[in-house]
């Protein structure tokens, strides 16, 4: 208890309860405006807020309450070691919020995986690495939703179809903050199952994390600057999953930049999803320029270049997956594969504080 009290003024500041309150004081004198729900969708997103800080307090005040009773009982020569277990672990698991305080960690994210070089074996594991990343989050209780798929050809002896490029919507508290580190190239090691001499092959593919913006006066796009393209929704092999045209391509002129949606049925709810990965592609780019500014006063960095690999997964001739920025390492790599992602996370995050 000693220790606990020489650490509490530290691991309070996680809460951060003042700023908290004074957000809250804020967006509830907004909801007391007249024309507070002329706009549902702003109305929505700022009541969630409040109940999220509402939540976030509330769970400040009871750990502050069990800590008070604590101390008090140490202090009468009573010691409860069950009890305060159970709280450290209760501090330990939402003190994750001080690695979480970026501008839009709390969004949600677009998460999209790039195929390289090497044909079927990179696009099964690009198709790998869906699977991941869709069992990571199903565990975290994010829903996550295919905004766009592009299919390679079948190949392999059970005839498997692999994926050239995908986009994921991830929607829930902390999407963006918990997975953003995830961006750069992952490398597999292992037997082809498309060799029919079993050879060990290198694959790569690229991930990139973006948070979802929605439009706002730091990111306004103008319609001159939009070119809409449709097309028809296609599946594995080829196929038309939908008779009309109903997928979206947005492309942003002064940019260059192109992004699809096609899961769903109408082409407004497409575009929407469109304009979404839109603005936070934008929002990448400007934060690439910003580094580059940087780069040019400070010195060469490290960039997150396709040649920089920041994990390692190798199934044979050994089973291993490795981090190169961390450096943490397990040999369970099924494990991993099957969303066990969360060691590597919390390791990164916790590096990125420390710098």
């Amino acid at each position: 208890m000693k220790n606990w009290r020489s650490r509490s003024s530290i691991w309070w500041t996680v809460f951060d309860v003042d700023a908290k309150e004074k957000d809250l004081e804020e967006l509830e004198l907004k909801t007391q405006a007249a024309d507070f729900w002329k706009d549902n969708e702003y109305a929505s997103g700022v009541s969630q807020k409040i109940s999220e800080l509402k939540e976030e307090l509330q769970i400040a005040e009871n750990i502050k309450k069990e800590f008070k009773d604590l101390k008090e009982l140490s202090e009468l020569g009573q010691i409860d070691e069950a009890a305060i277990t159970a709280l450290k672990k209760k501090i330990e698991k939402e003190e994750f919020r001080i690695f979480l305080s970026g501008k839009y960690d709390r969004n949600n994210a677009i998460l999209e995986i790039f195929s390289g070089a090497g044909g079927q074996d990179s696009q099964d594991w690009a198709t790998m690495l869906l699977r991941m990343y869709q069992r990571y989050c199903g565990a975290k209780g994010f829903k996550v939703s295919v905004i766009h798929q592009a299919f390679g050809e079948a190949g392999g002896p059970d005839g498997r179809i692999g994926t050239k490029n995908v986009t994921l919507q991830i929607k829930g508290k902390y999407a963006y903050g918990m997975l953003k580190k995830e961006a750069g190239v992952h490398r597999l090691v292992r037997q082809s199952p498309f060799s029919a001499q079993d050879l060990r092959h290198t694959s790569f593919a690229l991930v990139e994390v973006m948070p979802e913006i929605e439009e706002s006066g730091e990111f306004v796009i103008k319609p001159e600057d939009l070119r809409l393209d449709t097309f028809r929704a296609s599946g594995p092999g080829g196929q038309y999953v939908n008779k009309t045209e109903s997928a979206i391509r947005l492309t942003h002129i002064p940019t260059g930049i192109a992004v699809a949606s096609q899961s769903e049925r109408s082409q407004g709810q497409n575009r929407e999803n469109a304009m979404k990965i839109l603005y936070a592609k934008l929002y990448t780019l400007r934060e690439q320029d910003q580094k580059k500014e940087l780069k040019a006063i400070k010195g060469d960095s490290v960039s997150a270049s396709w040649g920089n690999q920041i994990r390692s997964y190798v199934l044979h001739p050994y089973k291993m997956v490795k981090d190169l920025r961390t450096q943490y390492e397990t040999s369970q790599a099924e494990k991993v594969l099957d969303g066990g992602l969360e060691d590597f996370i919390q390791a990164e995050l916790k590096l990125e504080n420390r710098n």
